[in-house]
């Protein structure tokens, strides 16, 4: 895998799993599927995400997979 894929990956999986908690723990944990969508959008904007440097410096690979 990639890093994009690696970053949509988690990206999802944190959305999803915070829907399940604001399903069955408490509605506040739709704050943080609203901070990882922000995250995602300004991302998109800036080019800037931290998670990627961070899947860099661990020396994941970029660029496309196929």
């Amino acid at each position: 895998m990639n890093v994009d894929r690696i970053v949509f990956a988690v990206a999802g999986s944190f959305i999803l799993v915070s829907l399940l908690l604001a399903h069955y723990h408490s509605e506040m944990w739709l704050w943080f599927t609203a901070f990882v969508g922000a995250n995602l959008f300004q991302s998109a904007l800036t080019g800037f995400c931290p998670m990627a440097i961070i899947l860099k410096k661990l020396g994941i690979k970029s660029g496309c997979a196929f």
